[in-house]
Parts: structure tokens; C-alpha cells; sequence
């Protein structure tokens, strides 16, 4: 008798045959997928950390820039200078040395010839005209950049300067071969800048500079700011350097827990890409002692000759443990996803196969006193059996067929209504995505907000103190006075504008208390007389009698009503009236301020996007108002809705809950 085989063993190794090959596949492919993703994503983050550290080195290189440039626009030096008054020099530009932050500080007159060095007073007298930094000073351009001064030049800027840029050459596995064994000369970020009479005439240059050889607090603070001291088992994650040549002569990178790499050496590879042909390198690197994701780029002289460069690199070994962990949850989510496949594909089987055994004896049973029918059966399985029994049970298969049908047009039906359902729900799912897609935008336009105006404030800083010395130095009845104050004037224009940009920017923490909105309407009603003039506009107050207090930030909500007011005086130039109204719906726990103005309304196409930040229609606008009105709103719980009609004026309802704790119950319609 031929081998009989169940159906549900068959049924078994059907079902698991293809989920163990898939999921041996997918462990295979998955991991090869997440090793090379991590490894490009590495990548990817040591090249922006190169463009954040070079960001930071330019802005040392400017902050030298502006004090030599600052102290070289003095009025007061020009004069010390062409006195040769020593003395008044070494009062002038001693203390910028600690203040400041500089390492060397020097003039020199016309000619080229040191007047006065702050770091080492004894030394003058020599003659600077062939420096090319300084004799392009002298020529009226003002030069930053970075440089190396020879051990003589540090010498005469001082000893001790010339001490500390000097660095014991160490041997270093894969770097380009070296006859010398220290390096003396400095590597220095230097500015230079002319000094001119009250004429414009050149009389003298100032120049300055900080020594890079072992300015580890340079490195530090990139290493601080690219990767915020994060760590791995102990040791710091990432790391930066400032390389002169192929020597590191300022780093965090360590060859002991106490002892810096400083006079370690640029592996030969990097330095020929780097430093002879001028390109940018991001690979993976060895780094004295472990291996790192690196990235460098070339430091260059002002004449655009690479002199060092500029390294930062973070550790492979925490993206190897992260690839072994990934690897490992991967596999074991496999393995438990193929056990318990078999688990359930053994119970599948079996509930699959006994309704078939029980439905042959069934069969079997109601078809006993046929004895006529003959069915050939090839299959040796528990279908093949039931097989031969099924011819006897079509009679009853009518039956069977009217109750489908009926079955079927229930289910129909079923089905429509389901469909609704989730056409309603699709609906709310859709509205969820466009508040969090806002809420996106917002946080992402408020980050941008707070770097644009940390940026532009530094050079508004300096941009307002010149102004403040020409308007000290120029007399009143000057013809260039009015070109003066108008600097002065767009200079306060632009900090207001980076003062809303911070307001913005900055999410400030709610501080609930019991407002009296009645109270706060009539102040800001009549505060707002002083911020811009009511001419020929007629104020309507109307507020429900007995209107008690509601819980919110006093100081937030004025802002927003003072800002709503403010709007509607504004789009009424030519006069009319502005009506406030505030109600109570102790139904729907909600209280209604409304703000009206017979204005020039809101055109259709802007209505939607009036509560967009930096949107406006106004040429004195940042666009700031409504989107911070907005989100203050929001914050507390409630709404903002706008009516307008062009020509006839607008309508903002500002929709509050009672009570703080009781979010739900406010009903606000949709949003703007």
C-alpha cells in the first residue's frame, strides 16, 4: 500500500518552508542594508560636523578681525601712533590682550617700523614694511587669514610665545618621513588693518593674532559645540584638530588619559590629498590609536597656499556596536518571528485538518445508501477521501447556495456601511496630519528663526557701535549727519525685527492665573493710544454682564489682544469703528473676546495664510504677530477665527476654555 501523508503535515511544510527561506533572506539583506546605511550616515555626519568646526574657526578669525579692526578705527590711535607715544600705546593695547583674548598685539607707523608690541614692550624699533600681511595694511587693505611666523618673528612678539610654539616632533606609524625633531615655527590666525588720520591718511597699521600651537581651547570649544561631550565607555565620541603641515599642534585627541597627541603626525595618505592637492578627505581613518570616521580639509595662507589643516573625527568603535546590536535584534526578531510562525502554522494545520476528517464521516454518513456512484481518487491524503464522498452531497448543495446568497447581500450591506466608516475616519486622519504638519513648520521655522537672529545680532552689535562713534564724531549741522542717523535709525529697525524673531523663536512656559478679560480689554484700550494715534476712530465696548475671570497667562493673552487691536487700528487709516465685545457659553465652558474694525478687510487669497509666520501685506510687517497671536491661542486650549469682507472690514474671535484643566470642552470650530 503506497505512503500515506496527512494534509497537515503537508500544510506545514508548505507554510514554513517559504517563511524560513524569506527569513533568512531578509536577515542577509537586512543587515548588509543597516551596516552600509550606518556607515553612510557616519559619513554624512563627520562631513557636517567639518562645515560646523570650520564655522567656528571662521568665527575666532572674525572676532580677531573686529577687535583690530575696531582698535585701528580708534580716533584716538591714529593720534598715539603718529606721536610715537608709547606709553599711552601700552594703555591703549595691553589690557585688549587678557580682555580679548589675543596672543600678540602691535603697531606700526607708516613706514613699516614696530612703535609698540603689547606682548613684549622691549622689542620695537624693527622694521615690518616686508611683511606682506603688514604692507598690505599700509596700502589700506585690512587683512585677515591665517599664517606661520618663523621662530624669529615669535621671538620679537615675545619669548614665552616663542616657548609655547615649540613642538617635540613624535614618531607616528604611517607618516611621511622627517629629518627635524621639533618644530618652532607658530601657526598663527592673524589680522592686520590700517590706521587713519581724522584726513583718511594712512599714519600706521595694527596687527594681531592668536598662536594656534597648543591652543587646545580652540579645539575644545569645536569639540564642545560640533559634539556636545558626548561619550563612549569613558571617552569622548568626537574630536577635532588644527594641523600645521602634517603636526598636530592642537588637539583633543589623546594618546593616554592624560596626555594629548600634540606632535603626533598626518598619516602620508591624507596629506597628500589634503595638503598637496588641495582637496577635502572623508573616509575612515586611523587616529594615533583608534580607528575614526574622519573628515579634513586644507588650511591656506592668504596667498592660498595650504599650510595646515583642519580635522574633526568621530569614533567607529560606538556605529560597531550599534551594527552588532542591530544585527542581533534582527536576528533574534527573526528567529522568534520563524518560531512562532511554526507555532501557529502547526495549529492552522490541525484546526484545518479535523473539519475535513469530520466533515468525510459527515458525508459519509448522510450518502450511506448510495451505492452506485464511483469517483476515481489519485490524491493519498485526507482531501483525496474526501473527494470521493463529495459527488454524493450535491443535491444538497442548493440549499446550501440560497443561504450564501443571502449571506452574501448582508455582507454586502456590512461592507457599505464599513466603508462609510472609514471614509469618516480617513477624513479626521487627515485633518490630524495637516495640525501636525503645522506644528512641523512652526518648530522647523522657529529653530531657523533663533540661529538668523543669534547670527545677525554679533555684526548689528558692531554695525550700531560705528554708528554711535561717527554720530559722536560728526557735528550736527554736518551735511553727512543725516546719512549718519539714518544708518542709526535702520540699525534699530533691524534689531527690533531680530527682537520679534527671538519672541518668536523662544517657547516660553505658561503661567496660569485668573484673568479678568473685561479689566484687560479696557487697559489695552487705553494703553494702545500710545503706540498709535486714534484719530477719527470710534471705540465700542461690549461685554456680558457678570463675566467672571478665566483661568490663563495674563501676560500672554495681552499680547495677543494688544496685537489683534493693534491690527484693527491699523487697517482703519481713514477712520471708522472698532467694536470688543467679550461673551460667556457656560454650556460649552468657553468664553468669546471678538475684535472688529471697519477696516479695508482681508483679501480671499490671504485669508488662509494670515496666521503663516512672516506672512504680511504690510511693508513695516514681520509677519510674526498672528502666528505667535496663533500659537499662544493653541497653547491655551482654544481658537482663533477670522471673518472678513474686502472693504467692509474684519472680525477675529478668540475661542478660551474657562478653565485650563478642562481642555476638552471647548468646541472651536476648524481652524484658520
Amino acid at each position: 500500500m503506497p505512503s500515506r501523508y496527512p494534509i497537515r503535515l503537508k500544510l506545514t511544510i508548505a507554510t514554513l518552508s517559504p517563511l524560513f527561506v524569506a527569513s533568512i533572506t531578509c536577515w542577509l539583506i537586512g543587515v548588509y542594508i543597516i551596516n552600509s546605511r550606518i556607515v553612510s550616515q557616519a559619513m554624512d555626519k563627520v562631513r557636517t560636523d567639518l562645515n560646523s568646526a570650520r564655522a567656528v574657526y571662521q568665527g575666532e578669525q572674525e572676532h580677531i578681525r573686529d577687535v583690530v579692526k575696531f582698535t585701528a578705527t580708534n580716533p584716538f590711535t591714529s593720534r598715539i601712533i603718529e606721536q610715537g607715544d608709547r606709553t599711552m600705546l601700552r594703555s591703549l593695547l595691553s589690557p585688549l590682550l587678557a580682555s580679548e583674548g589675543l596672543d600678540f598685539l602691535t603697531a606700526v607707523d607708516s613706514g613699516g617700523q614696530v612703535v609698540f608690541r603689547a606682548r613684549n614692550p622691549a622689542a620695537f624699533g624693527d622694521n615690518k614694511s616686508a611683511d606682506q600681511i603688514v604692507a598690505r595694511a599700509l596700502r589700506g587693505e585690512q587683512v585677515s587669514g591665517t599664517e606661520v611666523i618663523s621662530p624669529e618673528e615669535l621671538v620679537k612678539e615675545g619669548k614665552d610665545l616663542a616657548a609655547k610654539a615649540s613642538i617635540e616632533i613624535l614618531p607616528t606609524l604611517r607618516a611621511r618621513q622627517r629629518e627635524e625633531q621639533i618644530e618652532r615655527s607658530g601657526m598663527v590666525m592673524v589680522a592686520c588693518a590700517p590706521v587713519r588720520d581724522s584726513d583718511g591718511r594712512i599714519v600706521g597699521a595694527l596687527y594681531g593674532g592668536v598662536l594656534l600651537n597648543g591652543n587646545n581651547n580652540l579645539v575644545d570649544r569645536i569639540k564642545k559645540i560640533v559634539f556636545e561631550a558626548v561619550q563612549y565607555q569613558g571617552e569622548d565620541v568626537g574630536t577635532a584638530t588644527i594641523f600645521l603641515g602634517d603636526l598636530r599642534v592642537a588637539t583633543n585627541v589623546y594618546q593616554s588619559p592624560e596626555k594629548r597627541a600634540i606632535g603626533t603626525r598626518l598619516s602620508e595618505e591624507v596629506y597628500n590629498r589634503v595638503l598637496l592637492n588641495r582637496e577635502k578627505w572623508v573616509g575612515r581613518a586611523f587616529v594615533v590609536k583608534d580607528w575614526y570616521f574622519a573628515s579634513y580639509e586644507p588650511i591656506l595662507n592668504l596667498q592660498g597656499v595650504p599650510i595646515g589643516s583642519l580635522y574633526v573625527g568621530t569614533m567607529e568603535k560606538p556605529y560597531q556596536q550599534m551594527k552588532r546590536e542591530i544585527s542581533l535584534i534582527f536576528g533574534v526578531v527573526l528567529f522568534c518571528g520563524s518560531f512562532i510562525g511554526l507555532a501557529i502554522s502547526s495549529f492552522i494545520s490541525s484546526r484545518l485538518a479535523r473539519p475535513i476528517r469530520e466533515l468525510e464521516t459527515l458525508a459519509r454518513r448522510i450518502t450511506a445508501g448510495e451505492r452506485n456512484l464511483r469517483i476515481e481518487v489519485n490524491t493519498r491524503d485526507e482531501i483525496g477521501d474526501l473527494a470521493s464522498e463529495f459527488a454524493h452531497m450535491t443535491q444538497t448543495l442548493t440549499q446550501r447556495e440560497e443561504d450564501i446568497n443571502l449571506l452574501n447581500r448582508n455582507l454586502e450591506q456590512k461592507v457599505l456601511d464599513r466603508t462609510a466608516q472609514l471614509e469618516e475616519k480617513n477624513l479626521l486622519l487627515i485633518k490630524t496630519q495637516e495640525d501636525l504638519v503645522r506644528a512641523g513648520k512652526l518648530a522647523d521655522i522657529g529653530m531657523l528663526a533663533a540661529g538668523v537672529a543669534h547670527e545677525i545680532n554679533n555684526p548689528m552689535a558692531i554695525i550700531r557701535g560705528n554708528a554711535e562713534l561717527l554720530q559722536m564724531a560728526i557735528a550736527e549741522d554736518d551735511p553727512n549727519r543725516e546719512e549718519v542717523d539714518t544708518i542709526a535709525q535702520q540699525v534699530s529697525r533691524v534689531e527690533r525685527i531680530v527682537g520679534s524673531l527671538l519672541k518668536f523663536a523662544r517657547q516660553q512656559q505658561k503661567r496660569l492665573g485668573t484673568v479678568a478679560l473685561p479689566a484687560m480689554l479696557d487697559d489695552i484700550l487705553k494703553q494702545v493710544g500710545h503706540q498709535v494715534p486714534l484719530t477719527g476712530i470710534e471705540v465700542k465696548r461690549s461685554y456680558a454682564p457678570g463675566l467672571a475671570g478665566i483661568d490663563g497667562d495674563g501676560d500672554q493673552l495681552r499680547q495677543v489682544f494688544t496685537n489683534l487691536v493693534l491690527n484693527a487700528i491699523q487697517a482703519m487709516k481713514l477712520g471708522g469703528v472698532l467694536n470688543v465685545a467679550a461673551s460667556r457659553d457656560e454650556t460649552a465652558g468657553t468664553c468669546t473676546v471678538a475684535i472688529a474694525d471697519t477696516g479695508t478687510g482681508i483679501d480671499p487669497e490671504n485669508i488662509n495664510n494670515i496666521f503663516s509666520p512672516f506672512f504680511t501685506t504690510r511693508s513695516d510687517g514681520t509677519g510674526l504677530g498672528l502666528s505667535v497671536s496663533y500659537g499662544i491661542i493653541k497653547d491655551h486650549g482654544g481658537n482663533i477665527l477670522v471673518e472678513s469682507t474686502v472693504g467692509a472690514g474684519s472680525t477675529f474671535r478668540v475661542v478660551l476654555p474657562l478653565r485650563q484643566g478642562e481642555p476638552d470642552r471647548v468646541r472651536p470650530a476648524a481652524d484658520p
